[in-house]
């Protein structure tokens, strides 16, 4: 097996993760949370691996489904005088389209990848390999804040996955 593909299998488990959090989250928690609600980190979770899995952002096919401006958590970079509000919440099956989805993604992307080359986003400034690692430990991180908020809401676990 090659590095492209363990950086593959990594995205996957630790999509499969994130979708476990999806599916079992329930319904009086999906719209809750201030100021960033469930779905809202889910749906953030899912769009930077989606989007960080681009070879450039010049080269970035948006999601379908995509609102615009929906990735932030918080203000807008360039309006951070502004808060950005998301107001219409995605669902639990669009956040499953959508990781169905980025699971395509990691599969074309991954195979394709050049581990020595720039990460192809002027502002990381580290190679293609390091962007993996950032993005794979970006998801981890929001998968983990809805895994606590999962159990601490109903005393849910996510399971984790090899």
């Amino acid at each position: 097996m090659n590095t492209n593909d363990i950086i593959a299998r990594q995205y996957h488990s630790s999509l499969k993760m994130l979708e476990k959090a999806i599916e079992l989250c329930p319904e009086s928690l999906w719209l809750e949370g201030s100021p960033n609600r469930y779905w809202h980190i889910a749906f953030h979770a899912l769009f930077y691996t989606h989007f960080y899995l681009a070879p450039s952002e010049s080269e970035f096919a948006a999601w379908h489904r995509l609102r615009p401006e929906y990735n932030f958590l918080g203000a807008v970079p360039w309006r951070p005088n502004e808060i950005h509000i998301a107001d219409i919440p995605y669902t639990q099956a669009e956040l499953r389209e959508y990781l169905d989805f980025c699971h395509i993604e990691v599969d074309k992307q991954t195979a394709a990848l050049n581990l020595d080359a720039p990460s192809g986003f002027h502002w990381l400034p580290f190679n293609k390999l390091e962007l993996q690692f950032y993005n794979i430990r970006h998801l981890a991180h929001h998968t983990g804040q809805l895994s606590e908020r999962l159990r601490a809401h109903a005393n849910l676990g996510v399971p984790w996955t090899l």
